[in-house]
C-alpha cells in the first residue's frame, strides 16, 4: 500500500461494500498542497518511483519519476512566477496531453494559482467567452497553428484581460516560447511556510462544464479536492501500487484529474498518458499492452469501438481492472467486451462538480447497465418535480444529501454565479439534473438527464433504455435517442444511428430497427423516425450532445 494513501486514509482494509460504506474516511490535514504533500514527498523519499509514462501515435516517448518530475515543476513554478503569476491569478491550460501539462498545473498549485483546463477544439468565440468570465490573466498553449490563432484573435476581442500567452513545443510572435526558455530556470523552488499556503477552501482548479445545453459554467474545486479521488482511484479504478493506469481523456477534459493525476498518485500508480492526433481504438489498445498498463478506463465509447475489432492478437496479461464512465454502458457492450477478454467492465457515475458518486465496486459483481451502488460520504435521494422523493423503482432526479455533512470531492461552487449555484443546490441538496431509479437491491439505473427525458401521448421515455436496445441489433454502431416535435403525441422517438461495418441505410434496415425494438421492448418506446448518419456530435469528454440532434 502507498505510504501516501495511509496518510490519509486510517484503515483501507474493508472487508464488503458494506463496510467501506460506513467505516471509509479521509484524514484531511489543516493545511494541504497536493504538488507539496504529495509530489515532493515522492521525490524526497522515493524519487525513482515511475511517475509517468508518455508516448504519441507518432512513436515519441518520455518518462518521468518523481525526482525528474519535481524538478520540471520547479523549473516551471519559476518560469511562471518570472511572468507575475501567483495566488489567485487564473491560468488557461490548453496542452491537449503534452506531458508538460502535469508541470504547468503541478507548478501553479506551489504557487496557489487557479488552474483552467480547456479542450484545443475551443473556437475564438468560446476562447472569448471563458477569458472574460474567468478573467484568465495567462494562457498556455500547446504548438498548433490554428489553435494559437484563435487565441490570438480571442486576446483582441477581450481587451487587456488576457496579458500573457505562453507556447509549448514551438514559436511565434507575441507568445513566450516555454521550452526554449525553460532550462534557464531552477530545479529549486523553496517550499514556503504552510502558513502561506492557499487555504484548503480557497479555489484551485476551475473546469468550464462540457455545455451539452446553454453557456458552460465555472465548476469551482478547492485545495482538497485531490483526496476525495481516493475513492475514484483505490475503490472505484481499483489501481494498483507501482502499477500503470491509463484513463482516455484529454487533459482539456475533468476525467483528465479523476484519472492522470490525484487518485493515482496518491495511490502509488504510475500515469500513461497516450497522445494522438486521430484516434482509433486498435491502436490505442496495443499501446496499453505493449506499455504494461494494469488498469484502464474509458468512456463507454471507446469500449463500443473496441468491440467492432478484432482484439485475439492482443496480450491482456498485464490489464486487471477496466472501468468505464462519462455515459451510460449499454448491456450489450458489456456482454461483447466480456466475451472477448474476459473482463468485466465496472461502470461509475460522477459529475465534474462531484468525484466519483457511485459505481460497481470491487466487492460484488458488476450488474451490467447498472451505475452501481453510493461511495462513502454520498447519500443519495431520488425525487420528483416536486421535490418529494418518489417510491422503490420509479425515476427520479438524482439528488446529493448536503443537509449534515458535505459529501467528499463536491465542488464549492458556480464560479461567481451565486443564483446558477443555489438554482441548483437549495434546501440542503444537490440536484445534479440526472435521472435515474433504484432497484430492490440498491443498485442505480440511469434514465437521463432530466432534459432529455421524452414524452410521447403521456409516457416518459428515458432515452438510455431505447439506446440498450437498439445496442443489440448488428447494425448498430452507435445511436442516440432524442424526441422530435409530433402535433398529435406531443413527442416521438427519433433515432439516430451510425451504422457498423458492412451495412448501408436503407428502408428495409429502417423498418428492421424499428420492429426489433418493438420485440425487445415496450412498443410504445420504438423510434417512429430513424436516421443514418456518419457520426454524431459529441462533447470532447465523447458525451453525445443531444441537443445538437434534435435540432436537425
Amino acid at each position: 500500500m502507498s505510504s501516501v494513501l495511509k496518510q490519509y486514509c486510517p484503515r483501507t482494509d474493508f472487508t464488503s461494500y458494506e463496510d467501506f460504506y460506513e467505516n471509509f474516511r479521509i484524514a484531511t490535514p489543516e493545511h494541504f498542497n497536493f504538488s507539496y504533500d504529495v509530489v515532493d514527498y515522492y521525490a524526497d523519499n522515493f524519487p525513482r518511483k515511475s511517475a509517468l509514462v508518455w508516448c504519441t501515435d507518432k512513436n515519441d516517448e518520455a518518462q518521468f519519476d518523481f525526482g525528474q518530475l519535481r524538478d520540471e515543476v520547479n523549473r516551471t513554478a519559476n518560469f511562471l512566477k518570472s511572468q507575475g503569476i501567483g495566488k489567485g491569478d487564473r491560468v488557461m491550460l490548453i496542452l491537449k496531453s503534452r506531458y508538460e501539462f502535469w508541470f504547468f498545473i503541478l507548478a501553479l498549485h506551489k504557487l496557489g494559482a487557479i488552474v483552467i483546463p480547456a479542450t484545443h477544439m475551443l473556437l475564438c468565440k468560446d476562447l472569448v467567452y471563458r477569458i472574460k468570465q474567468a478573467s484568465t490573466t495567462m494562457c498556455v498553449c500547446t504548438y498548433g497553428e490554428q489553435l494559437l490563432s484563435e487565441v490570438d484573435r480571442a486576446q483582441q476581442e477581450t481587451g487587456d484581460i488576457l496579458k500573457t500567452k505562453v507556447v509549448v513545443n514551438g514559436t511565434r510572435d507575441g507568445w513566450i516560447p516555454y521550452t526554449e526558455q525553460i532550462q534557464n530556470f531552477s530545479t529549486v523552488f523553496p517550499t514556503p511556510p504552510k502558513e502561506e499556503w492557499p487555504a484548503n477552501d480557497d479555489i484551485m482548479l476551475l473546469y468550464f462544464t462540457s455545455g451539452t445545453s446553454g453557456f458552460p459554467k465555472m465548476v469551482a474545486h478547492t485545495f482538497v479536492y485531490p483526496l476525495a479521488h481516493i475513492i475514484t482511484a483505490v475503490y472505484w479504478q481499483n489501481v494498483i501500487e507501482d502499477g500503470l493506469h491509463y484513463t482516455e481523456a484529454e487533459t482539456g477534459w475533468g476525467k483528465a484529474v479523476w484519472g492522470k493525476l490525484y487518485g493515482q498518485w496518491i495511490a502509488g500508480t504510475s500515469v500513461f498518458v497516450y497522445e494522438h492526433d486521430h484516434f482509433n481504438a486498435l491502436d490505442m489498445m496495443q499501446r496499453v499492452c505493449r506499455y504494461g498498463v494494469t488498469t484502464f478506463c474509458a468512456p463507454p465509447t471507446i469500449y463500443r469501438f473496441l468491440i467492432k475489432e478484432d482484439l485475439s492478437s492482443l496480450d491482456f496479461s498485464h490489464l486487471k481492472y477496466f472501468v468505464t464512465a462519462g455515459e451510460a454502458l449499454n448491456e450489450t457492450v458489456f456482454a461483447v467486451f466480456k466475451e472477448k477478454t474476459g473482463f468485466d467492465i465496472h461502470e461509475a457515475f460522477g459529475q465534474t462538480e462531484l468525484v466519483c458518486t457511485m459505481a460497481n465496486w470491487p466487492w460484488f459483481p458488476p450488474k451490467p447497465g447498472s451505475m452501481g451502488k453510493p461511495s462513502p460520504g454520498y447519500h443519495l435521494e431520488l425525487q420528483s418535480p416536486d421535490g418529494q422523493p418518489v417510491e422503490l423503482g420509479e425515476s427520479g432526479e438524482l439528488c446529493v444529501c448536503t443537509k449534515d455533512v458535505l459529501p467528499p470531492g463536491i465542488f464549492k461552487e458556480y464560479y461567481l454565479d451565486s443564483e446558477k449555484t443555489t438554482s441548483v443546490w437549495h434546501d440542503g441538496y444537490y440536484h445534479t439534473g440526472d435521472v435515474a431509479w433504484k432497484d430492490a437491491d440498491g443498485f442505480y439505473w440511469y434514465v437521463g438527464r432530466a432534459d432529455d427525458v421524452i414524452k410521447s401521448s403521456g409516457y416518459r421515455i428515458g432515452p438510455f433504455e431505447v439506446e440498450s436496445v437498439l445496442m443489440k441489433h448488428p447494425s448498430v454502431l452507435e445511436c442516440a435517442i432524442t424526441g422530435a416535435p409530433d402535433p398529435v403525441r406531443g413527442q416521438v422517438v427519433k433515432a439516430t444511428i451510425v451504422l457498423a461495418k458492412g451495412y448501408a441505410p436503407s428502408d428495409e434496415l429502417k423498418k428492421e430497427i424499428q420492429l426489433f425494438v418493438k420485440s425487445n421492448t415496450a412498443p410504445y418506446k420504438y423510434p417512429r423516425i430513424v436516421e443514418f448518419v456518419d457520426s454524431l456530435p459529441k462533447t470532447i469528454s465523447g458525451k453525445i450532445i443531444r441537443h445538437a440532434i434534435a435540432g436537425r
